[in-house]
């Protein structure tokens, strides 16, 4: 009876729909807004790593992030045949980490290390469900983030912009040499423990779907019956569907946008990837503008999202003429209807894996 239940519960398991992990991803982000989005404990282990290579200060070298690789007892190797599935591949047995020799990458390199290192030194062990391997990539990018970005120098750039009143994040992208992503991500594990500052950020294919998101200032993000941001569509006012528009592509583009929880300045930029194009924005309530660069900016916006008459319901006007006489051809996302990739790491082929592996352990 106990090996029939077991076979049960792994079936039931694998047949779980993608409304499992969105459930996971809104306890996670409810855990992360708690806290402020801010982990002492990813922050100490960083700081312990760092001072075990003798770093001092600037932006994280190749060749520092190799001391690191070293410190911690691994050899990185560079190979034409990663699996398909994966960014890295670490050999825990012979203490190697594998990664790809590709020039086509959406990652820094140096985070995918960091990232992969961050499992061994945050000592993960393999997840026993979907909600702890999501639990898991979000320590190890808070711990890759926390070396690109120390705590101590990132605060002291951060504390010197706002005392200026001109807290950027494009300038902390390039003070640290990291994405700009990755420059947004680790302002909002700061900004309100050390800085006093609620925010919220977005990730948003041009299509308008909400691919990340975190917020603790009240904003109104678009949720499913589970608690979701990922899969909703922004609204259309919001700076992060707006940015799309703009012809200034080098600057970065502000706004103000009055919504039902309140008055929101954002900054947004977009960037290309090998999945389309993305807008990448932060944003803080109306009393915390003023440490901002750009908040002179006069573009304003009005969103009365979820109601339906703000972006979702055509207008009366071009519903009476088309209603009925459209018969559009909509684009299939069959990932949405699919099961959640099964086992230990999901989307992973674990069978290519440990036959990699195997083909290099020698």
């Amino acid at each position: 009876m106990g090996l029939l239940q077991e076979l049960e519960r792994k079936l039931n398991e694998q047949v779980a729909t993608p409304e499992e992990a969105r459930r996971a991803n809104g306890e996670l982000r409810a855990m992360m807004r708690e806290r402020g989005n801010y982990f002492p404990e990813y922050e100490a282990e960083a700081q312990k790593v760092l001072k075990g290579v003798g770093y001092t200060t600037g932006p994280l070298s190749q060749h520092v992030i190799a001391d690191i690789a070293d410190h911690l007892g691994f050899t990185l190797h560079h190979v034409g045949d990663l699996p398909h599935s994966t960014r890295s591949v670490t050999d825990l047995k012979n203490h190697r980490i594998y990664l790809t020799q590709s020039q086509r990458q959406d990652h820094d390199p140096r985070s995918v290390l960091l990232q992969a290192l961050g499992h061994y030194v945050l000592g993960h062990e393999t997840p026993k469900n979907y909600g702890d391997f999501l639990a898991q990539r979000v320590a190890t990018n808070y711990f890759a983030a926390a070396l690109l970005l120390p705590e101590n120098a990132t605060l002291e750039f951060l504390q010197k912009a706002k005392a200026a009143k001109e807290i950027a994040v494009e300038d902390i992208r390039d003070a640290f040499a990291v994405s700009y992503e990755t420059a947004a991500h680790r302002f909002t594990n700061l900004a309100t423990k050390h800085l006093g500052i609620t925010t919220h950020f977005q990730k948003t294919h041009q299509s308008g779907i909400i691919y990340k998101a975190y917020e603790n200032d009240g904003v109104a993000f678009p949720q499913d019956h589970t608690g979701a941001i990922e899969g909703q569509p922004a609204c259309k006012a919001w700076t992060s569907r707006a940015v799309f528009d703009v012809p200034d592509k080098f600057s970065a583009y502000s706004q103000y946008t009055d919504t039902v929880s309140g008055t929101y300045w954002c900054t947004a930029r977009t960037e290309r990837s090998a999945a389309g194009e993305f807008s990448l924005s932060i944003g803080v309530p109306y009393q915390h503008v003023k440490w901002f660069r750009g908040r002179e900016t006069t573009a304003r916006a009005t969103s009365t999202c979820p109601d339906p008459n703000c972006c979702k319901r055509p207008p009366a006007s071009l519903a009476s003429s088309w209603a009925g006489n459209a018969w559009p051809s909509a684009r299939a996302h069959s990932h949405l209807l699919a099961a959640m990739p099964p086992g230990a790491f999901p989307g992973v082929d674990e069978t290519e894996v440990y036959a990699f592996l195997e083909a290099h352990s020698g």
